[in-house]
């Protein structure tokens, strides 16, 4: 799943950033608000964190015109302003959580997590997603294939995410480093081979064929046969 986090304090912002990362997280990071707004006009986010006192544009402002535009991707606002009027304020400008500076990034993950648990599908991205026999619970970050649970590491779950939700697609192999691995540059090794090879083996383990293709020199395609 993909979260924004909007913080001007790169310190702070690549705390978090780092620690939704290893929960699984694909992470993307703005450090003011006009570049926020760029953001979620741009992508499409499956939850949003966001400090309140931002350069260029505030928090709250975003916030309101997220909503006005019937943009309704949950945010978690994070903010030293800790006054029960302040955190009211946030609620009422269409936030769905508040929690104040300083926390334990315990309890940021535990209430992302319950944010996801309850949203309704968001811009189209629902918390399962199914092609062919193969189910994917986002929110339980589980896979099941024909029935079967089928253990995954977090990476080969953003993968085939990210494949499942462009099923039928062509996906180059530079869209899965920057999209899965967040790498804006070729790391000139065959991570991307290695992990597509990985989840073959767990996808088709009982199919006569395999449900990603590759077109040679161009990338892979994900889907159904039929």
């Amino acid at each position: 799943m993909k979260l924004l986090v909007v913080e001007d304090d790169p310190t702070l912002a690549d705390f978090i950033a780092k620690g939704l990362r290893q929960a699984g997280f694909v992470v993307d990071l703005c450090v003011d608000g006009k570049d926020a707004l760029f953001r979620v006009a741009t992508e499409s986010y499956d939850l949003m964190i966001m400090d309140r006192m931002l350069p260029q544009v505030d928090g709250l402002t975003i916030i309101r015109t997220l909503r006005a535009s019937a943009n309704q991707t949950p945010v978690l606002i994070l903010s030293a302003l800790d006054d029960v009027d302040q955190r009211v304020e946030g609620l009422a400008a269409g936030a769905d959580d508040y929690l104040t500076k300083p926390f334990a990034f315990k309890e940021l993950l535990a209430r992302v997590q319950a944010l996801l648990r309850r949203q309704a599908p968001v811009n189209g991205l629902g918390t399962q997603l199914q092609v062919a026999d193969v189910l994917l619970d986002l929110a339980k970050q589980k896979v099941w294939v024909d029935g079967l649970a089928v253990a995954m590491q977090p990476r080969e779950i953003r993968l085939l995410e990210y494949l499942m939700r462009h099923e039928g697609q062509l996906i180059s192999r530079t869209m899965l480093l920057e999209n899965v691995w967040e790498y804006h540059f070729d790391p000139q090794t065959n991570i991307v081979d290695v992990h597509i090879s990985r989840l073959r083996q767990k996808l088709d383990k009982n199919r006569s064929g395999s449900l990603i293709q590759t077109v040679r020199g161009a990338g892979y395609v994900l889907a159904a046969h039929t």
